[in-house]
C-alpha cells in the first residue's frame, strides 16, 4: 500500500469546519483528527437524535464552537479564535425539500453564510488555503445523459440548487477579488449524492430506509426511478482534502479560484430503487413500496458529474463501487444497532477506505 496523497499534511495544522455537527462535518472531523489535525468547528448544535457528531464524541476531541452563519460576528469570532491554516466551509441548509418550506432561511444560510465566512478569512488573515463546498445540484440541471463539468452554467429550479449555484457566483467573486491578490489559496468542491453511517437527516433516502427498517414498516420510495450519483461520504471528502493539500504544497498544474467535481463512475449511478433495496438485501429484513410523491414539489430526474478533471488533473478516483458502498454504509448501521463504539466503527471503516483509495489512486492503477 502506498500513502495517502495528504497523509502528513494536516498533522499538527490548524483546521476550522464550519458545519462540523453535521453529517459529512462530522466524518470530515474525525478524518482530519485521525490525521492529527487541529481541529476547530464552527456550527449549530446537531439537528438530530441520535447524531454521528454526538456518539463520535467529537465535542471532546476537537474546539467545539456553536454558532450561527447568518451571524456575521460569530463567523468572525469563530474564524478568530481558530487561527485555521485551512479552512473547510461546508456547513449548510442542505436538503432540497425543506428548501421548499423555508427559501429564505436557505439562501441566507447558503448565500450569505458563504459570504461571511469568506470575508472572515480575508479580514483576519493567516489562512493559507480555503476550501468551499457546494453541491452537484449548484449546475443548471438539464437532465441530460452526460455529467456537468466545472465549467458548465450553475443555477438551479429549487430554492436549495439556486442558493448552491449563488454560493458559487459568491465563491468566485471572492476568490477573484480578494483570496487571490492576499496569497490566500482556495478551490471549490463539489459532490454527488453522498451516503454512510452516522446520517439521521429527514428526507434522505438512506436515513429513511433505516428508520423504515427499525420500525418494521415498508421502504416508501416516491420516486423509484431517479437516477443519483450515490458515493460513500469518504470518497468526495478524499477529494477535498487531496485540494487543499496539493493546494498547500504548491502542487504542479493545481491553480486556485478553481472548481472540482467528486463523483462515482457513471456505472455507479444508480436508480433510487436499487439502493433501496440494496439497503434491505444488506440489512437481510425489510421491503420497498412504491408511493408517488403527492404534492408538486420538484425534484430533479437524473443528475450526474464528470470529474475528469479530478481524475486526470488530481489523480483522483473512486476507491468504492456501489456494491462496496452500501455494504460499508449498511454495515455501519447494523454495528451502531448492535451496540459497537462509534468511534470504533468510524475509525475502521475510515482506515478501510483508505486502504482502498490508496490502492485505487495508485499509478498502477489508473
Amino acid at each position: 500500500m502506498t500513502d495517502l496523497p495528504f497523509e502528513n499534511v494536516f498533522a499538527g495544522r490548524r483546521v476550522l469546519v464550519t458545519g462540523h455537527t453535521g453529517f459529512k462535518g462530522s466524518w470530515l472531523c474525525a478524518w482530519l483528527l485521525k490525521l492529527g489535525a487541529d481541529v476547530t468547528g464552527f456550527a449549530l448544535p446537531p439537528a438530530t437524535s441520535p447524531c454521528h457528531f454526538d456518539l463520535l464524541g467529537l465535542e471532546g476531541r476537537m474546539r467545539h464552537i456553536v454558532g450561527d452563519l447568518r451571524d456575521p460576528a460569530a463567523v468572525m469570532a469563530a474564524v478568530e479564535a481558530a487561527k485555521p491554516e485551512i479552512v473547510f466551509h461546508m456547513a449548510a441548509q442542505a436538503l432540497v425539500r425543506y428548501s421548499y418550506d423555508e427559501p429564505v432561511e436557505t439562501f441566507d444560510t447558503n448565500v450569505m453564510g458563504t459570504v461571511h465566512v469568506l470575508d472572515a478569512v480575508r479580514r483576519v488573515g493567516g489562512v493559507k488555503v480555503v476550501i468551499n463546498i457546494t453541491s452537484d445540484k449548484a449546475y443548471d440541471n438539464k437532465e441530460w445523459i452526460w455529467g456537468y463539468r466545472e465549467n458548465d452554467p450553475m443555477g438551479g429550479r429549487d430554492p436549495y440548487s439556486a442558493s448552491k449555484g449563488a454560493a458559487e457566483l459568491v465563491f468566485h467573486a471572492y476568490a477573484q477579488s480578494f483570496l487571490n491578490p492576499a496569497g490566500i489559496l482556495s478551490a471549490s468542491v463539489r459532490a454527488g449524492n453522498v451516503v454512510g453511517g452516522g446520517d439521521w437527516a429527514a428526507d434522505r433516502i438512506i436515513p429513511d430506509c433505516i428508520r423504515a427498517i427499525e420500525r418494521g414498516e415498508p421502504v416508501f420510495l416516491r420516486n423509484p426511478t431517479a437516477v443519483r450519483p450515490w458515493q460513500h461520504v469518504l470518497e468526495p471528502l478524499g477529494g477535498y482534502m487531496m485540494v487543499a493539500s496539493k493546494l498547500m504544497v504548491g502542487a504542479r498544474g493545481i491553480e486556485t479560484g478553481e472548481g472540482w467535481n467528486f463523483g462515482p463512475s457513471a456505472r455507479d449511478c444508480q436508480p433510487v430503487i436499487r439502493l433501496a433495496e440494496a439497503v434491505v438485501a444488506h440489512w437481510g429484513k425489510g421491503s420497498v413500496e412504491v408511493t408517488p410523491a403527492t404534492d408538486a414539489k420538484h425534484e430533479a430526474h437524473l443528475l450526474r458529474l464528470n470529474c475528469d478533471k479530478s481524475n486526470n488533473i488530481l489523480g483522483w478516483w473512486p476507491a468504492w463501487r456501489f456494491e462496496d458502498t452500501m455494504r460499508e454504509t449498511v454495515g455501519w448501521y447494523k454495528a451502531w444497532s448492535e451496540g459497537r463504539p462509534v468511534w470504533d466503527i468510524t475509525m475502521d471503516q475510515i482506515a478501510a477506505y483508505e486502504r482502498a483509495f490508496c490502492a485505487a489512486n495508485a499509478p498502477e492503477a489508473v
